[in-house]
């Protein structure tokens, strides 16, 4: 008699917990527009996410501790003219965040410790180079304030957010159509997309030269998703000539044939690979389901596992991924979705089941910490460097609030950041306030003597 071997894993039996109701954001208004990205973003301090704006495009930064209904009057950030598409914090400052618009434009915001206490209406810089909407904002992964936008006009734009300028352009002779996807290499030397012209580019953004390239990594119409892992490997999400949803790994240095292709179901929500470097698990997050699919990669056929899926009643209408040094690593906690309900942002933790209580170390390695390992003139001049490491040992701390500086004299024709976007008003604005009160004041001076003349007429008659 033949007994099935079980293939040895210890993210077998991952499960996924969703948070209890008062460890939820409640009656928030998440974004209607029709848009293939997370709508989303979280960081150790901050979640982010697209919400309903009449009147132009906005979105709400609360703290993560600041559980439970969501004020209707709460501040947002609202200084686009047109829809939010997509929001990224910079992997090396906590306070600062990027936004691309409807109205061809990203903007760069910074967002005060504890949160706003007022609408944050004018970023630190404004980065105008696009003709149409910008749906992809992307940081560097280790080199400091270097962005990557891509639009609608088929444009990639590399930025040096500490001078507002455009340092680097792929035009539509390099994507002729619609792009799907962005992703950085780990070390950022790369970048990894998806075009609507149905084919998968490997990029070195600096000489602007395609290195890889595969056309059609599936067959259907809908669109591909791709990012890379581990060991030189592209991981895409995609459709079949008859609509199935599928996952496939592919070599870098040999595209022909992938190294694993799995169908999923038949559902229509186009997945977003969510990848993490340290335990090599992808997680599928389908627009529109119900459910979170998580595969560990391997480097042995059959390459791609299947581990298991986390499922519940309500479907997802985008979707939040909380860095490794967020979690709770007492609890065994090795990732954690911030899922968006209609009118609900919902955390969900993936736990490793073990019975101690101390640190494991097999399942939190060294990880990404935030300290840029370069600067953008470094990258930009050639250099590449993989992430600085921090442990989680002890538990994350923090560093201190970072500045983002900006040299304006480089990009005169940007506008000014106003006072409020480093959430201290300067000191012009504190005596035009003071200005404002006192004349207050002397109205409400006034106003009091003319009732207490009226009073007495009245009592005279």
């Amino acid at each position: 008699m033949s007994r099935q071997v079980v293939r040895s894993s210890k993210f077998r039996h991952v499960f996924g917990q969703p948070a209890k109701a008062d460890q939820c954001y409640e009656d928030v208004r998440v974004s209607q527009t029709t848009w293939d990205s997370g709508f989303c973003a979280v960081n150790p301090k901050f979640v982010a996410l697209i919400c309903e704006a009449s009147g132009g495009g906005a979105f709400l930064v609360l703290p993560l501790g600041k559980t439970g209904r969501v004020d209707k009057n709460v501040p947002t950030v609202c200084g686009h003219t047109a829809p939010v598409l997509d929001i990224a914090w910079c992997p090396h400052n906590d306070n600062v965040i990027a936004s691309g618009s409807e109205d061809c434009t990203v903007m760069v915001w910074e967002i005060p410790d504890g949160g706003l206490t007022l609408p944050l209406r004018e970023p630190v810089v404004t980065l105008e180079g696009h003709t149409k909407r910008v749906g992809i904002v992307a940081w560097h992964p280790t080199a400091q304030n270097i962005l990557l936008s891509a639009g609608c006009d088929n444009v990639i734009l590399v930025w040096d957010v500490g001078t507002g300028a455009a340092v680097l352009t792929l035009g539509p002779d390099v994507h002729p159509d619609t792009i799907y996807s962005v992703d950085w290499s780990r070390d950022g030397a790369l970048i990894c997309t998806s075009c609507r012209d149905k084919r998968v580019r490997i990029i070195e953004p600096r000489k602007g030269t395609i290195v890889a390239e595969k056309d059609r990594p599936h067959e259907g119409t809908r669109p591909v998703h791709a990012v890379f892992v581990s060991e030189g490997k592209i991981l895409t999400t995609g459709f079949s000539r008859m609509s199935e949803r599928q996952v496939a790994l592919w070599d870098t240095k040999h595209l022909e044939e992938p190294l694993s292709l799995q169908e999923l179901d038949t559902s229509s929500g186009v997945l977003l690979p969510f990848f993490d470097p340290d335990t090599n698990i992808v997680y599928l997050c389908g627009k529109g389901d119900s459910s979170i699919r998580y595969f560990e990669i391997t480097s042995e056929a059959p390459f791609l596992h299947y581990l298991s899926m986390f499922s519940s009643k309500e479907s997802q209408r985008g979707m939040g991924y909380m860095p490794k040094r967020g979690l709770e690593v007492n609890k065994c906690e090795i990732a954690r979705f911030y899922k968006l309900h209609e009118r609900k942002c919902e955390p969900i933790a993936m736990t490793v089941p073990r019975k101690s209580d101390l640190f494991q170390e097999d399942l939190y390695p060294p990880t990404a910490g935030p300290d840029p390992a370069l600067t953008a003139e470094e990258w930009l001049g050639g250099q590449d460097a993989g992430p600085l490491l921090i442990s989680l040992k002890d538990g994350y701390v923090p560093p201190k609030s970072r500045e983002l500086r900006v040299n304006r004299g480089l990009d005169s024709t940007r506008r000014r950041a106003a006072p409020e976007a480093s959430g201290t008003p300067s000191s012009d604005a504190v005596s035009r306030l003071e200005e404002e009160i006192k004349k207050l004041q002397t109205t409400v001076q006034e106003l009091q003597k003319r009732l207490d003349r009226l009073e007495e007429t009245v009592q005279a008659k």
